[in-house]
């Protein structure tokens, strides 16, 4: 069994001290910590997702099993962040009103600050408005807004319909992302991009600032 897989599957078992041993053992051997996080650490969770979708799981095992992995991805971050270009850029990134999910935006902050980017996370159910009002605060270069629910991801929207009000919408690079999120919808909506996943996501702010 590979490493990647040993982390998928101490993190379907949650098995704290076996994750943290792994994500030891992958800065100890130079191991591309993304790889580790794309294959190993996210892919566990999605399968933890899956899990509780079919009741073999409940809640407080989904939480446990997001606890540790952070402390896993806590562990691989300063290699990330000595690998980043330091100050590509600033990034506003939230999980849209209504939504409370929000391990896979948790991935693409570690790893955008691993790139190197200035990353303010907002959480999850972030208020369309708490959006605009930290976009004047703090003025990013991006926006990245993740959904996981089809009924939240309407509310994506009103955030950029927000921006053009206010005069800002050709300052700001939307980002959108999420399960039900799709390509085609993104462009519908006026996002300028789509992040499939987390390096996706980090690929294209790349190219933006650029």
């Amino acid at each position: 069994m590979s490493l990647l897989d040993e982390i998928y599957e101490a993190v379907v078992n949650r098995d704290r001290d076996r994750v943290i041993e792994l994500a030891k053992e992958v800065v100890s051997r130079s191991i591309d910590p993304t790889e580790a996080i794309e294959k190993g650490f996210k892919r566990g969770m999605e399968k933890i997702g899956d899990m509780f979708a079919e009741l073999e799981i409940f809640i407080p095992d989904m939480i446990t099993a997001a606890d540790i992995m952070n402390e896993g991805l806590d562990i691989l971050q300063p290699v990330l962040t000595s690998r980043g270009v330091k100050a590509q850029g600033k990034i506003l990134l939230g999980t849209i009103q209504g939504d409370v999910h929000e391990i896979g935006k948790n991935i693409v902050k570690i790893l955008l600050e691993g790139a190197g980017f200035e990353v303010v996370d907002l959480g999850r159910d972030v208020n369309v408005l708490t959006f605009i009002d930290r976009y004047r605060e703090i003025e990013p270069d991006i926006i990245g807004i993740s959904a996981l629910m089809t009924n939240t991801m309407i509310n994506i929207p009103r955030v950029i319909e927000d921006l053009k009000k206010l005069g800002v919408r050709d300052k700001v690079k939307i980002m959108v992302g999420g399960a039900p999120v799709l390509p085609d919808w993104a462009e519908s909506i006026g996002a300028d991009g789509y992040g499939e996943s987390a390096k996706d996501a980090v690929k294209l702010a790349q190219e933006w600032m650029s």
